[in-house]
């Protein structure tokens, strides 16, 4: 299966990335402002991108300031049944951030597609654990 993997060094803590990709205020500053998230493991995320996307993922593993694991229920044909991962390992006064978008069928071109847009947005993730400030999707 094919995979989409990037890995940041980020000039935070854990507990920040953490918390960038578990809560609402979170995700809202990185990855889309249109969003609902879980707090526990089975719970569900909603991502919307304006009237072009919806996703939807269920929580499958949370292990505090360290993993993240979404499976996608939700969405696009190519995304249903793919799994995002989030690990996180702490340095002294840095994390690396590894990321995975697993378990896809094929690489198509909107796996392609996907690559890009990650990597733009784990730069938003890594700008919004560093200054507090992301490049989200914002719906105008």
């Amino acid at each position: 299966m094919a995979a989409i993997k990037h890995l940041l060094i980020i000039n935070s803590h854990a507990e920040i990335i953490y918390s960038a990709i578990t809560t609402k205020r979170g995700i809202a500053n990185w990855w889309t402002e249109q969003t609902e998230v879980g707090s526990k493991l089975g719970d569900f995320n909603t991502f919307d991108f304006g009237d072009q996307y919806h996703n939807e993922m269920k929580i499958t593993d949370l292990v505090f300031n360290k993993r993240v694991e979404w499976e996608c229920v939700l969405g696009d044909k190519e995304w249903i049944g793919t799994r995002i991962v989030f690990e996180i390992e702490e340095k002294d006064d840095w994390a690396v951030l590894k990321f995975t978008h697993g378990n896809w069928r094929e690489e198509t071109d909107f796996f392609a597609s996907c690559n890009y847009q990650w990597g733009y947005y784990m730069n938003s993730l890594k700008q919004y654990c560093e200054t507090g400030k992301g490049n989200q999707f914002q719906n105008k």
